[in-house]
């Protein structure tokens, strides 16, 4: 198959949807197919990974809130490299214009909308949660809603990397979902790359004594993030026991998270990490992942860190409570402060020793980027018969 990703959250300087297009580059090339992601860019290019494999650009602006995104707005530019392509399946990552532009394009081609995003849960239910249930601002958004009623007939499949959000799109009254959860790339994240001098260093930093305990939290500094609760909570912990945290990321809220910081030296903030057998290994050598958001669509991060051996602190709601196994982490309430101080707190007056050698154990277990792309690839060879495999 030709398959051409309509790729809207593409960013050569991205995090988490840059390793998943490019891990898909790779593993649908391996697989026999041509793999075309078609990104906004600041000008007509062409990338190539490899055999079958590249990344087209077209010119588009940049996004008002993130400069470092671009978007499409040129629908017949959109359409008229979709002809050019001549795709057989085509996907599209992003619920809002690029999904309606795919949807009007009038190619033959099967198309499925992968949700590489919940505006929802990252904005509405984070904005208006504390004054309304989600059933009073899911009817205020209904809007929004409509739409997603109105992609999902004319799209094939409706994907979604976790089950919290196949099931909210499924009550919404979308018909053509399906869950898919992605994975880790293979080969890098384990936790066997754990070093207990590197730890050691870390909690220097955080100017505390290699018998501390070292939690971990990545991502982009987002307001969905809820870096300054996380901090809270780290902070609330570190008043009876040595606790450090390691906050690592970039992005516009660095500033407020440095003011919840108040000073507390055992509060390391670290610039990102764009090597990833470095990241592995930072990884692999704290104690535990806490993590602050309830809107994930799959949670990368609390994956990889799974993959790595780490127990995981993460919100029952979203992407991360997906990660989440008995004996191996701790759940709490999403977007309540006094919840993950006491999910903290529960875990770090237990035996942390204990949940990390049962999460190193699970971790050669946890899903592959390349079993996710198989699967899916799968779905898409359903939707197309008779298309012959160009490898």
């Amino acid at each position: 198959m030709r398959i051409v990703d309509v790729c809207a959250f593409y960013t050569p300087a991205g995090g988490g949807v840059k390793t998943y297009v490019e891990r898909k580059l790779r593993a649908g090339a391996a697989a026999g197919h041509e793999i075309v992601v078609l990104a906004p860019g600041a000008e007509h290019g062409v990338r190539h990974f490899g055999r079958n494999a590249r990344i087209v650009t077209i010119p588009g602006p940049t996004f008002p809130l993130d400069r470092a995104y671009r978007y499409f707005d040129d629908e017949p530019a959109l359409h008229a490299a979709l002809d050019a392509l001549v795709p057989d399946m085509v996907e599209v990552s992003s619920p809002w214009t690029s999904a309606t532009m795919v949807a009007r394009w009038r190619g033959s081609a099967p198309r499925a909308l992968v949700m590489h995003a919940d505006p929802l849960a990252a904005y509405a239910y984070r904005w208006f949660g504390a004054v309304a249930r989600r059933e009073t601002i899911d009817r205020q958004f209904d809007w929004f809603w409509r739409h997603l009623r109105a992609l999902d007939k004319r799209f094939d499949l409706i994907v979604c990397a976790s089950r919290d959000l196949s099931r909210r799109l499924t009550a919404g009254g979308l018909e053509h979902i399906v869950t898919e959860p992605m994975g880790v790339e293979p080969g890098i994240f384990s936790p066997t790359l754990r070093d207990e001098v590197l730890r050691a260093t870390l909690l220097a930093r955080c100017a505390l004594p290699p018998d501390a305990t070292l939690l971990v939290s990545v991502g982009r500094f987002a307001p969905e993030k809820r870096w300054p609760m996380v901090v809270e909570a780290a902070t609330r912990a570190g008043y009876d026991r040595p606790v450090g945290l390691l906050l690592v990321g970039a992005g516009r809220e660095c500033g407020r998270i440095q003011r919840a910081t108040r000073g507390n030296p055992h509060i390391c903030m670290v610039p990102p990490i764009g090597d990833r057998a470095a990241l592995a290994t930072l990884l692999a050598s704290c104690d535990a992942l806490i993590h602050g958001c309830e809107a994930e669509t799959f949670c990368m991060v609390a994956a990889e860190a799974r993959a790595s051996g780490l127990p995981l602190i993460v919100p029952e709601a979203g992407g991360a409570a997906d990660q989440l196994v008995p004996g191996e982490g701790i759940g709490y309430q999403p977007a309540d402060t006094r919840s993950l101080a006491a999910a903290l707190e529960t875990f770090l007056a237990g035996s942390a020793a204990a949940y990390r050698a049962r999460a190193a154990v699970a971790a050669p277990g946890v899903r592959t980027m390349d079993a996710h792309f198989a699967d899916l690839f799968a779905r898409y060879a359903a939707l197309t018969p008779g298309i012959v495999d160009v490898a």
